[in-house]
């Protein structure tokens, strides 16, 4: 069963969802300062520089955003020129262009943005010009795919394109067709909008942090949502009447007076998961250091020794790290490069089962990630796609004076 206990103060929400009482995902966002990562702007081309295949576009954030060119492209790749043609044959400085926020801004950088514009629903993805028809990955069923992939053929209408999402599995068309006609609305306003606006504005913002997480990660009808403030229970439960009309289990309204993460038993499991040291069950630990472009998790085995001989306690010791890794990945919202460097083991069978355990954990992570294998030296090289800032309100703040490169300790006199 899933919980998600959502803590609301003056100025910041802050979401932890739970599965079978561990800590899975977290997220904050401040008010009025909500991610930017899926709203639609109208914007002014600024520069273009072919060297770069890509144009900085102004869409009225502090930095101009940056446009590639594979993003300017036809969305369907089957429909994309054989020979890429250069930025400047597509765009011109002073065009103004509809873009959607791909990924947040991030250190000096402006967010990148795309014109390959998607919506998501409760039981698809809309993109108004793909002209193609897509099922997740993640059902299996061929039979249930092939279902979905027909539904999705018969409404999809002109250039449209549909993806069905996971939790569209055995869902009855009437509820898909309800979800792409209020996609298709939702379009249809950012499309007027952008006729009426001079650039650069806003045109469409992506829900908010509680009504994301309802959206895509959260069963109506099994799962409990719990909130302690009165108003966002209300929003919550509108917000459920539109997307569940068929009912959802209540929404409850924590009154206690200890924290709601407390009495969750969240901010414990905080303090232990975003530790650079985390102690695994049975004493083995992992270390996590983490850069701007790479993250490195060291695994030891410390105090556990649990095994018949070196090698079971080794590969016993990775199939806990693994696992641990998996939910830790997920939790941290961990992206770019994810270097992995497990005890070694003298068997291949055994780096199998690790790499197994590893990928049967994160495929329950909504974030693209791709184990990429053992490298020569033993590690396991992992990349994750990161789309929005870190874990706002929780993750460590770091030193200004020496960038986290220094240590607290006694001056000697």
């Amino acid at each position: 069963m899933k919980q998600m206990i959502v803590h609301c103060t003056q100025h910041i929400t802050r979401m932890a969802l739970l599965e079978n009482g561990r800590l899975v995902e977290y997220a904050a966002e401040r008010d009025q300062q909500q991610g930017l990562v899926g709203s639609y702007y109208k914007g002014r081309v600024m520069n273009v520089l072919p060297g770069m295949q890509a144009a900085f576009v102004d869409i009225g954030q502090k930095k101009n955003a940056f446009l590639y060119v594979d993003d300017v492209l036809h969305p369907h790749l089957d429909k994309q020129p054989e020979v890429k043609p250069s930025i400047e044959t597509l765009l011109q400085p002073g065009q103004e262009i509809v873009v959607q926020v791909r990924k947040e801004p991030r250190g000096g950088k402006g967010a990148r943005v795309t014109t390959h514009y998607t919506l998501p629903g409760r039981w698809m993805v809309y993109m108004p010009f793909a002209e193609y028809v897509g099922v997740s990955k993640k059902i299996s069923r061929e039979s249930e795919r092939s279902r979905l992939k027909g539904i999705g053929e018969r409404l999809r209408q002109g250039e449209e394109g549909l993806i069905m999402r996971t939790v569209s599995e055995d869902e009855p068309v009437d509820a898909v067709e309800g979800d792409l006609a209020f996609l298709r609305a939702q379009w249809e306003v950012i499309t007027r909008r952008s006729k009426e606006v001079t650039a650069p504005a806003l045109l469409h913002c992506d829900l908010s942090i509680v009504q994301r997480f309802i959206r895509d990660a959260f069963n109506p009808q099994r799962d409990e949502l719990m909130i302690d403030s009165a108003k966002s229970v209300k929003e919550a439960e509108a917000f459920l009447t539109d997307m569940a009309p068929e009912g959802y289990k209540p929404v409850g309204f924590y009154r206690g007076q200890e924290s709601i993460f407390s009495a969750y038993g969240v901010m414990d499991q905080l303090h232990k998961s975003f530790a650079r040291k985390i102690v695994l069950e049975g004493g083995a630990t992992l270390i996590w250091d983490e850069t701007e472009a790479l993250t490195v998790i060291d695994v030891n085995t410390a105090q556990y020794t649990g095994g018949t001989n070196l090698e079971d306690t080794v590969t016993r010791t990775n199939l806990l790290a693994a696992e641990e890794i998996g939910r830790l990945v997920r939790l941290r919202d961990t992206g770019g490069i994810i270097i992995v460097d497990f005890i070694d083991m003298e068997r291949e069978e055994h780096r199998r089962q690790v790499t197994d355990k590893l990928e049967s954990i994160i495929s329950r992570d909504r974030t693209k990630t791709h184990i990429l294998g053992w490298t020569h030296l033993g590690l396991l090289e992992m990349t994750r796609k990161k789309a929005r800032h870190d874990s706002a309100g929780f993750a460590p703040v770091i030193c200004q004076c020496c960038g986290g490169t220094g240590k607290v300790g006694t001056w000697l006199e």
